[in-house]
């Protein structure tokens, strides 16, 4: 494990984790998060044959970040757990618990680095990816209201990586971030007649719109520091500049309005939310169950080109204090 990263054992009210407000993201070269995720289940009775799934984990490597290192505990003696990658190569974590007599709480704590120039992530010159992620998915099925706005778009001339960030700066200006407007069945054709939702409604219209330019693009859940539950950004999918062999998966924001920078973390892709839900599964009972989270993710380390800093503590390379 890297020097200055905490144990995963170690209790975690008492790691230091820096301040990330003001961070200068476009400087920062390599950094280190502890990501801490509570999930709670409660049943009205005893429930039979829990099979869980939790897309909760990092790819072991993607780009320039790494998992360095998890650790899961369920409140169950019982359970079978199992690893498995699916078609996108996300990380599933399949748990099947025989029986829960009322509740059952599941709670993880992963480690995970990123350095800057290992980014953007690289994917091999496969068509079959471009062309996997340009046809549209159940919740990214466009209409003509989007069309419209794809015709408006590619009339202004221009394609590619510019294109990508136009529609990406329309999307941000067009929509109006609002809580309890949309939920996770709502299509992206919904959502833009409504003019509001939140970032996986953002992530599905900028999808929706790429691939109506002509533009693979894909759904990618994680975590934003400072965003309170998992956030939802795009990546769409262009040969590289200089090697036009090698496909490059460039992030765009369409909430926030700009690229994706070292202060998110990306847990899995696919081609809307229905393939990367964080939590899904079946039980035999009766009843429905309820479900309460709680996520915490925070900065443990970061570097600039000439420091470093360890919870706070900014310091040189040379190991000097800096003022």
């Amino acid at each position: 494990m890297t020097q200055g990263l905490p144990d995963l054992e170690t209790d975690m009210s008492i790691v230091n984790l820096v301040d990330h407000q003001q961070i200068d993201w476009a400087r920062v070269q390599h950094s280190t998060y502890l990501i801490h995720q509570h999930l709670h289940y409660d049943y009205p009775g005893p429930i039979h044959d829990l099979q869980q799934c939790l897309m909760i984990l990092p790819p072991r490597q993607y780009g320039g970040q790494s998992l360095l290192n998890h650790r899961l505990n369920v409140t169950s003696s019982t359970v079978e757990t199992v690893y498995r990658e699916d078609s996108f190569g996300n990380t599933e974590i399949q748990l099947c618990v025989p029986y829960i007599e009322h509740s059952i709480d599941f709670e993880a704590w992963i480690l995970v680095e990123r350095h800057a120039e290992l980014e953007p992530v690289q994917l091999p010159p496969d068509p079959a990816i471009s062309k996997r992620f340009l046809q549209p998915s159940l919740l990214t099925q466009p209409d003509d209201a989007l069309r419209e706005v794809a015709t408006m778009l590619n009339a202004q001339g221009k394609q590619g990586l510019e294109l990508a960030q136009q529609i990406n700066e329309w999307v941000y200006q067009y929509m109006q971030y609002a809580h309890d407007v949309t939920g996770i069945r709502t299509t992206a054709a919904q959502a833009l007649a409504l003019k509001q939702g939140v970032c996986q409604d953002y992530a599905h219209i900028m999808i929706a719109l790429c691939h109506l330019c002509n533009i693979p693009a894909r759904y990618v859940s994680g975590h934003l520091l400072g965003e309170g539950g998992t956030h939802a950004w795009v990546e769409v999918i262009l040969p590289a500049e200089q090697q036009p062999d090698t496909l490059l998966a460039v992030p765009f924001d369409p909430t926030h309005g700009r690229q994706a920078h070292m202060g998110y973390v990306t847990i899995a892709v696919g081609r809307d939310y229905f393939d990367v839900a964080p939590t899904s599964g079946t039980y035999r009972a009766a009843y429905s169950g309820q479900l309460s989270a709680h996520k915490t993710v925070g900065l443990t380390t970061y570097e600039y080109a000439d420091t470093i800093s360890f919870g706070g503590d900014e310091k040189l390379k040379n190991g000097s204090t800096t003022l």
